[in-house]
């Protein structure tokens, strides 16, 4: 059996791409996935539920999706901001090989699907849609949130979806407690067992 983790950075199992109907942005697809990554066989609930309550993107500007996996999030930002540059960033290089693959066949060529480092350190993101990697542990996650939550821009929003019996509550107050008074965190929906927080920066 594979040891293989969704945030393993190269997956060690085999290969094995297979192709899954999806509904994003109001339409349908037939996008690759494959094993070693978050959620290969379905668009998982967390993100179902974050797309369906985040408002529209801005239309233009650098838009980031944290944590890709095979794309979903960054695909959706892509389809509704044709104008932004899309950033879809991962740890798994599989995981950004597909997004790369779909965002391909889906004609999207305003997605950089990069690992972190690779991102400008002086890019700011007008908005952050996320299902963060909650599994990868407190201390690793708080790290990634720490990174990059401080590179909203002024006024923009980061929404981010947790599942209630995973911390969501917990994280909702972490988040409260370290950020700076320059950023609000709101708890703007629940649904199927999950909370879309938002975490706004104050505009300048």
């Amino acid at each position: 059996m594979s040891a293989d983790h969704y945030f393993s950075a190269d997956p060690g199992s085999e290969l094995r791409p297979r192709r899954i109907p999806v509904t994003l942005a109001g339409r349908e697809f037939e996008l690759t996935t494959a094993g070693g990554v978050f959620s290969p066989d379905h668009l998982d609930w967390g993100t179902s539920v974050l797309l369906s309550h985040v408002p529209p993107p801005p239309p233009g500007g650098d838009l980031l999706d944290l944590g890709c996996g095979w794309g979903p999030i960054g695909l959706s930002l892509a389809l509704e901001s044709p104008r932004a540059t899309v950033w879809a960033v991962d740890v798994n290089e599989r995981a950004l090989d597909l997004t790369r693959r779909n965002a391909s066949e889906l004609s999207l060529d305003n997605v950089n699907a990069v690992h972190p480092s690779d991102v400008p350190e002086d890019i700011s993101f007008r908005v952050i849609w996320s299902n963060p990697p909650i599994r990868v542990g407190k201390a690793e996650l708080h790290s990634i949130l720490t990174t990059w939550l401080p590179r909203l821009a002024p006024g923009g929003d980061a929404w981010l979806v947790v599942q209630k019996n995973l911390g969501s509550d917990s994280l909702q107050r972490w988040l409260e407690a370290t950020l700076t008074d320059e950023f609000t965190v709101t708890r703007e929906a629940t649904n199927r067992g999950f909370r879309v927080l938002r975490v706004r920066r104050k505009g300048a």
